[in-house]
């Protein structure tokens, strides 16, 4: 299954960006912790024309911590500035405006020498749909300005937040870019939910996504769903199926005659998946 997505406000949203740049002092990108390469959009790069820029490990409380601290290596040794986050509880909130002062170190300094006043930086908030920007933003604003939900697409428009008085920060819908060279990219995206469930065979999603978790994180759904029996060829798709069909079953996802609902099956199992209730996983590894 070809897994494409680009609606027009992406395409206005890049516009927008671009224009916005002179006004602009850095960048913060975020991506998904547990995905941090396949949520980054190469797009981005192209846009960006070199800004100073800090990825944040965003949803790190959903991601496994020690493939976590490997990205984290991976990123500094690209020359990154990166830091994990939980914006949604707030974890790591405090240290983006002293990371961000030690970014732009360099341009304040040049400031100072001028005799200027140093002026509140000006950083905009990029990454792909679904990653959290917006609870970010509201974290960091200290109240809700942002408008959030547990789905791709809820930004539609840009707007800049004052965030006490160092930081000042624009805000822009998520950006996926057109065409998914990598299908397993487009998998990996929609399994944690940066992609429309509407445009989507669940169950092909849940099946990649239940494939990866029993060949790397067997332990973590052994205990979730009570299973014994863990699969012995991953490259069996009815093995796989066979997992999916238990937790049907334990989760009573049944139809008439006591079949399993593989549909109702498959949405329980993202569902679970992307709130972290299978623990903590990590879809890729540096």
């Amino acid at each position: 299954m070809a897994i494409q997505w680009f609606p027009g406000h992406m395409t206005r949203a890049r516009r927008q960006i671009e224009s916005k740049l002179k006004l602009i002092d850095m960048v913060i990108e975020l991506v998904d912790a547990r995905l941090p390469l396949s949520s980054r959009n190469p797009m981005i790069d192209e846009i960006l024309q070199g800004k100073p820029r800090m990825i944040i490990l965003n949803k790190s409380d959903l991601a496994d911590p020690k493939v976590t601290a490997e990205w984290v290596e991976y990123f500094k040794q690209e020359g990154h500035a990166v830091l994990p986050l939980d914006s949604a509880s707030g974890q790591g909130i405090k240290e983006i405006a002293e990371r961000s002062k030690v970014l732009l170190k360099d341009k304040r300094d040049k400031r100072a020498a001028k005799g200027m006043n140093q002026r509140p930086m000006r950083g905009l908030i990029v990454g792909i749909p679904n990653v959290g920007k917006s609870t970010l933003i509201n974290r960091l604003a200290g109240k809700s300005i942002a408008l959030t939900g547990d789905r791709p697409g809820v930004t539609k428009g840009q707007q800049w937040i004052k965030v006490g008085t160092e930081m000042e920060l624009l805000d822009t819908p998520g950006i996926l870019w057109p065409k998914f060279e990598d299908q397993i990219i487009g998998y990996k995206l929609a399994v944690t939910g940066a992609i429309r469930e509407e445009i989507l065979n669940v169950e092909d999603v849940a099946y990649f996504g239940m494939k990866y978790i029993c060949q790397h994180y067997w332990d973590n759904i052994a205990e979730r769903f009570e299973l014994s029996e863990q699969p012995q060829d991953f490259e069996n798709p009815n093995e796989i199926v066979e997992i999916m069909e238990e937790i049907g079953r334990k989760r009573g996802c049944l139809m008439s005659g006591g079949r399993i609902d593989l549909e109702k099956a498959s949405k329980v199992i993202l569902r679970e998946l992307r709130a972290g209730k299978m623990g903590r996983i990590s879809m890729e590894t540096p």
